[in-house]
């Protein structure tokens, strides 16, 4: 099944303890399902010190993957997560919100 949403969508967190927050998304592991957005599911990690590799040790505030199926596509317009459908138009394949039929931008 393709995948619905892609790297630099604005989408919406559905579930979890960022629900209702909305972000812009990073990356994308597909053969996964997770997404990672921008500003959504800080977690700390504790990083040790590597002399070798230059790299300094201490608390690291990043981004955590979210599972793919709790986050939604943002319609920028009505300003909540819509559902996305494809269809083909002059030999190309493009998304389209199933509430409006308006293009996915």
């Amino acid at each position: 099944m393709a995948a619905k949403i892609r790297k630099n969508d604005t989408v919406m967190i559905l579930s979890g303890r960022d629900k209702g927050k909305i972000g812009k998304v990073i990356e994308i592991r597909s053969d996964r399902n997770k997404v990672i957005v921008q500003g959504v599911n800080i977690v700390t990690k504790h990083q040790k010190s590597v002399p070798s590799q230059n790299k300094s040790g201490g608390i690291i505030k990043q981004e955590a993957y979210i599972h793919i199926s709790n986050v939604g596509i943002l319609n920028t317009k009505t300003g909540k997560s819509e559902k996305i459908g494809f269809k083909f138009q002059s030999g190309k394949k493009i998304r389209f919100f199933k509430s409006s039929n308006e293009m996915l931008i």
